[in-house]
């Protein structure tokens, strides 16, 4: 469940102020992973862009579930972690 911060913020257009790179694995991580994988920051451009309330997720581990990129297409991910150790730091974590 998202708090109201989070849910005025996927309604505006809201930029980041600052970004920089993960250091360890966590489920924020994966999650970051997963929307840039898709071709997002984050889950607030995601819902900016695909005018979603909810971003569907596996109930078990609250990973990210399924994506819809820009031209439409689906990704599909599973509930275990796919970012691994090597990834990491690829993964950009945005400061709002």
């Amino acid at each position: 469940k998202m708090s109201e911060g989070s849910e005025a913020m996927a309604k505006a257009d809201i930029k980041p102020k600052a970004r920089h790179h993960a250091k360890k694995w966590s489920g924020d991580v994966e999650n970051l992973y997963r929307f840039q994988q898709a071709g997002y920051r984050d889950e607030i451009e995601y819902k900016q862009v695909k005018q979603v309330d909810k971003v569907e997720r596996w109930p078990e581990t609250g990973f990210v579930k399924k994506l819809q990129r820009r031209d439409d297409t689906f990704y599909y991910y599973n509930k275990q972690r796919e970012c691994e150790d090597e990834e990491v730091h690829n993964v950009k974590v945005y400061v709002y």
